[in-house]
């Protein structure tokens, strides 16, 4: 009897999670031999195989937050179970779940036996799309760098890719005329840096950018920076990287169930560290519980 679907993604983490496959696939048939490994080769693939798995089948990924994003669609509000093995560059949904740092053969057991607990997911829509997001959703300075990380050196892991990738980005620095409407009300609007939205305390591989953030409280966590020049991002960089960034007056933060951005001229947009290209005009809204995942000394609000 197969109880769990394992989705390995050969591209993780620069394609260096793919040689862990035959240990992977040798550690389940000693261990959990109910669980059935199989490679994705595509996400059209990932799509497939879930939705022809049975519900009452858990779905275990071995990858990272792109991996996770890319196979959201078929299991948001579906009711089945995630597990995740946190083997990709970014792991800022781990870090959130409890399970950033186990060994993958114990962040794989626990995947597969532990209980399952509900948390939010982020919704943007954009030239209308819907996509879903776990960790975060970025519009203007950090999706430009979200986008330069992914076509940074294969050889540089973790938040070492994101640093590199923010520095050149302020080479180019640039900023938007952004209009912001936080839960239908006029919130505020003029030049900005970025605008970005957490419902996880972290991003870009650890860095804490809404440190109170919860993947739990039916909340999306709203971050914005104001007008900011080469000198003064550089200088606030160090700040961000240790969680000291919101006593800045340019910063401002807020949790939000619905928000809209009109932005001139085209903001970049990513989600997860995925990059999707332009727009004037997008929003974003909190499904609350809408995924079950399992996960580690998670606290739950009450």
């Amino acid at each position: 009897m197969i109880s769990a679907l394992v989705l390995l993604n050969p591209y993780a983490n620069g394609g260096r999670t793919l040689p862990l496959e035959p240990h992977i696939r040798a550690f389940l048939r000693t261990k959990h031999p109910g669980a059935r490994l199989v490679v994705t080769e595509s996400v059209a693939a990932a799509h497939a195989l879930i939705k022809d798995t049975p519900v009452a089948q858990r779905i275990i990924l071995v990858g990272g937050d792109g991996t996770i994003n890319r196979t959201l669609p078929p299991l948001v509000s579906s009711g089945r179970e995630l597990g995740i093995v946190p083997l990709g560059t970014g792991n800022d949904v781990a870090r959130a779940l409890g399970i950033h740092g186990m060994p993958w053969q114990a962040a794989l057991s626990h995947a597969l036996t532990a209980a399952s607990t509900a948390v939010d997911v982020g919704m943007l829509t954009m030239h209308g799309r819907n996509t879903p997001f776990m960790s975060s959703c970025t519009s203007g300075f950090d999706s430009a760098v979200a986008l330069r990380a992914l076509q940074g050196p294969t050889w540089l892991r973790g938040r070492q890719r994101y640093l590199l990738a923010t520095l050149r980005e302020l080479v180019n620095l640039r900023l938007w005329q952004l209009t912001v409407h936080v839960n239908g009300k006029a919130l505020r609007g003029g030049a900005a840096l970025f605008a970005s939205v957490l419902n996880t305390p972290t991003f870009g591989s650890g860095i804490p950018a809404v440190p109170h953030a919860s993947i739990v409280d039916g909340t999306l966590d709203l971050l914005i920076a104001g007008r900011f020049n080469r000198i003064t991002a550089l200088l606030m960089l160090p700040r961000l990287l240790f969680g000291g960034h919101l006593s800045d007056a340019r910063i401002y933060t807020a949790p939000f169930s619905e928000l809209a951005i009109h932005a001139v001229p085209p903001v970049p947009m990513a989600v997860d560290g995925e990059y999707l290209g332009e727009a004037n005009e997008i929003t974003l809204r909190v499904l609350p519980s809408a995924l079950r995942v399992v996960a580690r000394n998670l606290r739950v609000e009450a």
